[in-house]
């Protein structure tokens, strides 16, 4: 049975509002990915998830999807590895291969700064020969599904002899989908002293029995999970490639009667970036983030009241206790990871009985954690299109007649300049009407008051929908790059099964290229040369130098040419545009 420790966790409280990861026991290279991914402060189960798990203690966790016990598990499992073992020392159980999946990925990117990591995805309908291989090399975490677990017990082609470390994911789930027997099963097979994590949405009489059966005196921790948002809230959602989601924010802030905004970001750098380059368009915005002075954060909040800021742009931690009237909307420029931040985003907006918006950017490859927002919070967002140009123009000109309308009320005023316009028509011979738009050129000045229809993006470029043949509208109709280009070298190839298309997604999603920034790729064993503009910024490197294609990290550098002579990055603007090769 659990022990009698046992902790009861409101996913609310704000117990853990000054704790840090550093404060829970992580090494410095986990504590490293877990700032490259975003994560500033632990939720509340992995608060009381991790030092437990790290003082060696088994754990039953009733938790629901959603509340961040993916890495509630997955840290303390990365922190205690031995890399020099072959055999696996961790495995986890999950019911879905969609699940195993997630883990898996969520374990690469926590492994990000870890050196020799190995991490195998086992599941049904994908081929054995794939497994066996890396079997045969040595893994030190397995995810799969019990059905293909057994299939290698069987088999005896997985050996679990060593085992540390078991976790069962939404234990609950399996024993519904009939896998009581295989679960039981392959707990029988694994040492007796191994440590064991249990996740749980509820705790039906089967669990329980499992827990007293293989667990040793476990603490059970339960999160007591906000999974709702207010009814007075309208949730849409937007499917957008990464390039594109400043170019649709900004056409949001063009067609939304919005008061004031809170637009969220994952990262604080990004929060800095994104409210210059709002600036830079004319918007009202800041940004605030845990770097931010407490008494600049005051100072900011205190104009964002007073209506002397519009937009602000800020991270999970930094919006934490935030309550403005004037927020009329809620933006996730970048969707949050875990349910139950993006119910604290939302609800920075719709309070005190007002209405409420909330948008989502959604790439492509976030559908997933999408419907897990959906099917925690129990409410189905709307999907929206983004603005076309035609919207953005009609709203122009109604605010145009609106500004019209309210420069007509000023009697006095207009009574004084309507003598002037007066004197003009009757000295130049000019129509009323010419004096007018020509007034309207001098307010406007050189910003067009009307967008070109010829700027109109396709829809399949802006959400880099893929066609049958597997590539993008974008891709097929990708043009030879202009300018300087040097050649650069990453760290996947053949071996890998990498193809042009997922270099070029992967360099253009993370570095926010576009499509006429690529020249030639060539693909080796065990690596490749892609072609990019020579003069990259440095926020770009950067970014690219932690971006991964199929888990792998892909170390974007300058080519140095063949076994590392000092020959600099080939410029290549010299010689004309290449074609670009195909997949």
């Amino acid at each position: 049975m659990p022990s009698d420790s046992s902790a009861d966790l409101d996913s609310d409280s704000t117990a853990t509002d000054t704790l840090t990861f550093a404060d829970l026991g992580l090494g410095e290279q986990v504590l490293k990915a877990l700032s490259a991914v975003g994560y500033e402060q632990p939720s509340a189960i992995q608060a009381a998830t991790i030092p437990t798990l790290l003082g060696g203690q088994d754990v039953v966790g009733l938790a629901q999807t959603g509340t961040g016990k993916t890495a509630a598990f997955a840290l303390p499992i990365l922190e205690r590895l031995d890399r020099g073992q072959k055999q696996p020392q961790a495995l986890v159980l999950a019911p879905t291969r969609e699940l195993a999946l997630q883990v898996c990925e969520a374990f690469e990117q926590y492994a990000g700064h870890s050196k020799a990591v190995h991490i195998l995805p086992v599941y049904g309908g994908q081929g054995y020969g794939v497994q066996l291989s890396a079997l045969r090399r040595g893994v030190h975490i397995v995810v799969g599904t019990p059905g293909r677990i057994m299939d290698h017990l069987d088999k005896g082609t997985l050996d679990l002899s060593e085992l540390k470390f078991l976790v069962l994911d939404e234990a609950d789930e399996m024993l519904k989908m009939g896998f009581a027997e295989d679960v039981e099963t392959i707990l029988a097979q694994t040492p007796d002293d191994k440590q064991v994590a249990m996740f749980s949405a509820t705790m039906p009489p089967q669990i329980r029995r499992l827990s007293s059966k293989y667990l040793n005196d476990p603490q059970e921790i339960a999160v007591k999970k906000k999974t709702t948002t207010a009814t007075n809230l309208t949730q849409r959602y937007l499917i957008v490639s990464y390039p594109q989601k400043v170019d649709a924010l900004t056409r949001i802030l063009e067609v939304e009667n919005f008061e004031a905004m809170i637009v969220f970001t994952r990262t604080k750098n990004e929060t800095e970036t994104l409210a210059e380059r709002l600036r830079a368009r004319g918007y009202a915005a800041a940004a605030i983030n845990g770097d931010v002075q407490q008494t600049q954060r005051e100072r900011t909040v205190k104009q964002l009241k007073d209506g002397k800021l519009d937009i602000l742009v800020a991270t999970d931690v930094a919006a934490r206790g935030l309550d403005v009237e004037r927020i009329s909307h809620v933006v996730n420029y970048d969707l949050p990871i875990d349910t139950e931040s993006y119910v604290h985003r939302v609800g920075r907006t719709g309070r005190a009985g007002r209405t409420g918006d909330a948008i989502s950017f959604v790439t492509p490859r976030e559908r997933r954690t999408l419907s897990n927002i959906e099917r925690a919070t129990r409410q189905s967002l709307t999907q929206m299109h983004l603005p076309s140009v035609d919207d953005v123009n009609a709203t122009r000109l109604s605010r145009f007649d609106d500004a019209i309308t309210a420069a007509l009320s000023q009697t006095a005023r207009i009574d004084r300049f309507r003598d002037i316009i007066g004197h003009y028509v009757e000295h130049h011979d000019v129509p009323e009407a010419d004096v007018a738009a020509a007034l309207a050129v001098v307010a406007q000045g050189d910003t067009p008051l009307l967008l070109d229809p010829n700027d109109e993006p396709r829809r399949e470029e802006f959400r880099g929908a893929a066609g049958k043949d597997g590539k993008s509208r974008a891709d097929r109709d990708r043009q030879p790059p202009s300018g300087p280009m040097a050649t650069y070298r990453i760290a996947v190839g053949k071996r890998h099964r990498v193809e042009p298309r997922q270099i070029v997604g992967a360099i253009a999603n993370e570095g926010g290229l576009g499509r006429g920034d690529f020249g030639q790729i060539r693909i080796f064993p065990n690596f490749s040369l892609v072609d990019l503009p020579a003069e990259l910024p440095q926020d770009t490197m950067r970014k690219l130098g932690g971006t991964r294609i199929s888990g792998i990290l892909i170390d974007l550098k300058p080519d140095s040419g063949p076994r590392g002579s000092s020959r600099p990055p080939r410029a290549s603007g010299d010689r004309g545009p290449r074609k670009p090769r195909r997949s």
